[in-house]
């Protein structure tokens, strides 16, 4: 069976794979630059050609930084489901409140009983943050 494994463009991939591993709680594991992968010089030297980011307790999202011109944040929304509502309650936060951020519906218990909340990062990038705790 496959694993699923959403790599994102980004302007800037070394600054956004930060700001997600401070909001949703996780690391950056590996940053390769287009010189240290390919030898490339000049201005795709030192642009991100992959990095892996961990965020949730061990998902992965891998990035690039964009070298052709492309819209972000365009037809795709990520979940992310945490264990507890606390955890899910502070990353919708950080995620929202920075600079950009913006709340489509705010995250609240629903009807069917998830807490979720969906969000746009300041990034352009479409978020739903459920959790099934109880509490």
């Amino acid at each position: 069976m496959g694993t699923l494994r959403p790599f994102l463009l980004s302007e800037d991939a070394r600054s956004q794979a930060a700001f997600y591993a401070e909001s949703l709680g996780g690391e950056i594991l590996s940053v390769i630059t287009y010189g240290q992968a390919a030898g490339a010089e000049g201005e795709l030297k030192d642009k991100v050609m992959h990095l892996c980011v961990t965020v949730a307790e061990g998902s992965s999202i891998f990035m690039a930084d964009a070298v052709e011109p492309f819209t972000q944040g365009s037809g795709f929304l990520l979940d992310v489901s945490y264990k507890t509502k606390s955890e899910a309650e502070s990353a919708f936060a950080k995620l929202s409140s920075a600079p950009g951020g913006q709340v489509k519906q705010p995250f609240a218990r629903q009807p069917y009983g998830l807490y979720y909340g969906e969000l746009v990062d300041p990034y352009g990038v479409s978020w739903m943050i459920t959790s099934d705790d109880a509490s």
